[in-house]
């Protein structure tokens, strides 16, 4: 991956907002990413918003990952760390149980193989402060790790156009995902018994644009692993994608527990599939 440090800032408006106790939790569930989470966890560390509650998942993972956690936790005493385990399978139920320990008001919820730049919680905040009272959600488009400097270019300017043509939806995975905690919970945030689907970051964005506004911005990103570039195995078909921009917000209930929920379930299309890696090549 590149060195997400030396990427340039734009300027950032300040929301007056003082770091006196922590206002941000960083939720991060992981199976199996020995190989990505340490740098992760690195980028986290190394934000400009450096108060933060960091709440690790591990979701029953067989490899190193609970020993790159408590590393963490070692090489940073003077951070607020919790980590916490679910066995249950799938990333939903990981995040489930990292939310319901969150007591702060805005919440990220970060993927682990993906890399934050460190102003990427600061430039958040001010997304919700500086674009109304109203914003409950703010999202970061998704580099791919070896994309190019125009493909970089590209990723971010069509997605600024997109969430500017269709603002109450999900333009981004959920890597990118920040949240007021009170109203990510008041819309239940990630849930088996609500949704134990895959596109279970746009089903949530279809709940929580009821709570409020959703906030994009063509300079607000992060850089996540090329893997997710080859997983269509574990993604939804084209016309189902294709479907849900066409999609009026006011039918979208319909779209998800209408149209999509029975289609899903008949072909087993549960969120707990991405723990096949389906996008990794086979163990030799």
């Amino acid at each position: 991956m590149r060195d997400y440090r030396t990427e340039p800032m734009a300027a950032i408006p300040k929301t007056g907002v003082t770091q006196d106790s922590e206002r941000w939790s960083v939720v991060i569930p992981a199976y199996n990413e020995e190989q990505y989470l340490a740098e992760t966890l690195a980028s986290i560390a190394v934000q400009t918003i450096s108060d933060t509650v960091v709440i690790l998942v591990d979701n029953g993972s067989s490899d190193d990952t609970a020993a790159v956690m408590k590393g963490f936790v070692r090489g940073h005493p003077d951070r607020k760390i919790v980590i916490l385990s679910d066995l249950r399978p799938g990333k939903i139920n990981a995040l489930e149980t990292g939310i319901a320990a969150v007591e702060t008001e805005f919440v990220a919820l970060c993927d682990a193989d993906t890399i934050y730049p460190p102003h990427y919680l600061e430039r958040a905040e001010a997304m919700f402060g500086a674009a109304g009272s109203d914003v409950v959600a703010a999202f970061a488009f998704g580099i791919y790790s070896d994309a190019s400097p125009f493909g970089a270019w590209f990723t971010k300017t069509k997605g600024a156009i997109v969430a500017a043509l269709w603002p109450k939806q999900g333009h981004t995975g959920g890597y990118g995902h920040t949240f007021k905690t009170a109203a990510l919970r008041k819309a239940g945030g990630y849930s088996a018994e609500l949704w134990p689907f895959m596109v279970a970051d746009h089903e949530v964005v279809n709940r929580i644009v009821k709570q409020g506004a959703l906030a994009y911005r063509r300079d607000h990103w992060c850089l996540t692993s090329s893997r997710r570039s080859g997983r269509g195995n574990v993604d939804w078909k084209f016309h189902e994608r294709l479907l849900y921009n066409l999609t009026p917000a006011a039918k979208k209930d319909w779209l998800f527990y209408d149209y999509l929920r029975p289609r899903f379930e008949a072909r087993k299309f549960f969120n707990a599939n991405l723990r096949r890696r389906d996008w990794e090549p086979p163990e030799a």
